[in-house]
């Protein structure tokens, strides 16, 4: 699956090749509740035909009224702002004041695009920079951490893929689990020494890292852009794993298991391996939230539901009523 940039991207270079003229939309910043955050991305064609948002729909229909009435033309990018007033923001469909300050390039450099597809398209993590005044583009390469930048007169945006998942274990979660995420702009890599497994592996962008799970682990020097989820359910390879990903900055570590195998791992982790009880109680055990998933890709649904709020900050609190129900063999989830 493409990211949302690829699709914006993708759209661009498809319209230009049937002779369309495009212009490239980006949300710069915003204020209050902004229905779409600041980076978001959308292709707004010369007929009104858009790929992305910008926002839940109302000012997009200003913006193709003011491509098909010929406002949005030219090359030099500049700057829109909706939502200043009260009776604006309710007309925009901006609660509680939203605002929203655009960035819209009228006609982007499409060898330019092209480049960037390129890389994002390698897993290499970009930095485009837009100077209004000028017009002039720039691409760079990006660090992890580094966020969008816009004082007024230049924007920063980051493209590619800002997270990172390894997960352990080449079985059916992990098929359903490496796409999802990869959607949702993960660059995704599996770790599975075990060949009955690794050899059936065949999903897309997402390459098998040879290697016992503790050595890919420490290869890969885990940042708090770093998600890692073990799922073998094999204690000889998620332990190994887990040793030293609770020891790592990464922001989740889960493992598969049902509430009786995860309470006999921490204690494993804790009596055997040289972890402290603030390291093992970072732990997701039983990994992903407890929505009566059974199948895998409901399981897949539940891990990335979990990793989705504690990169977000929200408080993922497991329900009494899941934490009373009875563990149900193969979900890990009870």
């Amino acid at each position: 699956m493409d990211s949302q940039d690829l699709q914006v991207l993708a759209a661009l270079r498809g319209w230009a090749a049937a002779g369309h003229r495009a212009a490239l939309v980006t949300v710069a910043r915003t204020w209050g509740s902004a229905p779409r955050p600041a980076g978001a991305w959308m292709a707004l064609r010369d007929d009104g035909r858009v790929q992305g948002s910008v926002s839940g729909g109302c000012i997009e229909d200003d913006l193709v009224a003011r491509m098909r009435e010929g406002r949005i033309v030219g090359r030099q990018p500049f700057v829109l702002t909706y939502g200043v007033s009260r009776d604006e923001a309710a007309r925009f469909g901006l609660p509680c004041g939203g605002t929203l300050e655009l960035v819209v390039e009228p006609s982007p450099d499409l060898q330019g695009l092209a480049d960037l597809a390129a890389r994002i398209e390698a897993g290499q993590l970009v930095r485009r920079e837009v100077d209004i005044a000028s017009g002039a583009v720039t691409v760079a390469d990006a660090c992890r951490g580094e966020l969008l930048a816009w004082d007024g007169r230049r924007l920063a945006t980051i493209h590619g893929p800002r997270w990172r998942l390894l997960i352990i274990g080449a079985g059916q979660i992990g098929r359903y689990l490496a796409p999802m995420a990869q959607a949702l702009d993960y660059a995704v890599s599996v770790c599975d020494p075990r060949e009955e497994y690794s050899v059936e592996w065949n999903v897309p962008g997402a390459p098998l890292l040879p290697g016992m799970p503790d050595d890919v682990v420490t290869a890969m020097l885990p940042d708090p852009h770093t998600a890692i989820v073990a799922l073998t359910h094999d204690p000889k390879l998620d332990d190994m794993a887990l040793l030293e990903a609770l020891k790592s900055p990464a922001f989740y570590v889960g493992a598969l298991g049902s509430r009786g195998n995860n309470t006999a791992r921490r204690a494993r982790l804790l009596e055997y391996f040289d972890l402290s009880e603030a390291e093992v109680g970072r732990l997701h055990g039983p990994v992903g939230l407890p929505i009566g998933s059974r199948t895998p890709p409901e399981i897949a649904v539940s891990i990335l539901a979990e990793m989705t709020a504690v990169k977000n900050g929200v408080p993922v609190a497991r329900p009494e009523a899941a934490a009373s129900a009875p563990a149900r063999a193969g979900c890990g989830l009870a």
